[in-house]
């Protein structure tokens, strides 16, 4: 089956008003920034959004966040925007606050039809115990608290249990896929796509490469085409704007410290 889809207006059109979305990504890593520009553009509102982090307050997921589009985030961080703070602390946006692996863990559940799972991640804090802050209200009080989870005990061992995570859509973006929708994604990219995509009951998958079916190596496919339904060839221009969080840039070391590393440096080439 062809899935190749020609305009990211296209792959976006069926997403509605108040659907649940699996954001791929990490960081800026890998991030289906295409889609997400054509969600905007869309005029798509009251998203609830499932993704290991919100973007930036220019970039990525942060641009749908200070449009006003999204209501819900389910992420394990969230620290690089300060718009998103603003939302939150202010009542203004709901975030459940989930533990990184317990996150991935809950996507891959979803997608493998499991319904839920227990692990030690979160014994023993607000994560088991409920009262974590979803919701402010606009005088800064707590709206809506977490609520208080299963703990049991295995082994000796005490272990939460956490629920699963589906969603109406997914939205990914992969280095290279076919036509058939298997992709292979390229290093950090691989963290969360690949469990973003299989927690939507429909994803959408933006490629930098489009290959022809029996290209890929079947060896090297890190999500088979059976999760998604559609894919977006980018253009190169597309495939090629890729955003960086921070950029840090070491100072000239001056005195003994740079005649060391110098040599070092040197040692290291030869």
């Amino acid at each position: 089956m062809d899935k190749v889809i020609t305009s990211a207006a296209e792959a976006v059109a069926p997403i509605p008003d108040g659907a649940s979305l699996a954001v791929g990504g990490f960081g800026l890593c890998g991030i289906p920034s295409a889609l997400i520009q054509a969600l905007l553009k869309a005029g798509t509102t009251d998203l609830k959004i499932v993704s290991n982090n919100c973007g930036v307050d220019d970039w990525g997921l942060g641009v749908l966040l200070e449009a006003r589009r999204i209501v819900r985030a389910t992420s394990s961080y969230v620290g690089e925007n300060k718009e998103f703070a603003r939302q939150y602390l202010s009542g203004e946006i709901e975030l459940e606050l989930v533990p990184q692996g317990t996150l991935a863990e809950r996507l891959r559940a979803g997608g493998c039809g499991i319904p839920a799972f227990f692990t030690p991640a979160g014994v023993g804090t607000q994560v088991a115990d409920g009262g974590l802050p979803w919701r402010y209200d606009a005088e800064g009080a707590v709206a809506v608290a977490s609520p208080k989870k299963e703990v049991r005990t295995f082994r000796g061992a005490e272990y939460v249990l956490e629920e699963a995570i589906t969603t109406d859509f997914a939205l990914v973006r992969a280095a290279r896929g076919d036509r058939h929708g298997n992709l292979v994604f390229a290093r950090s990219a691989r963290n969360f796509n690949p469990l973003a995509a299989m927690a939507g009951q429909v994803t959408i998958a933006e490629v930098e490469e489009l290959v022809e079916p029996g290209e890929l190596d079947p060896d090297t496919i890190h999500l088979p085409g059976v999760f998604v339904q559609s894919v977006l060839p980018l253009s190169v221009a597309e495939a090629a704007d890729k955003r960086i969080e921070k950029v840090t840039v070491r100072q000239p070391l001056t005195g003994v410290e740079g005649v060391l590393g110098q040599r070092g440096a040197t040692g290291g080439r030869n």
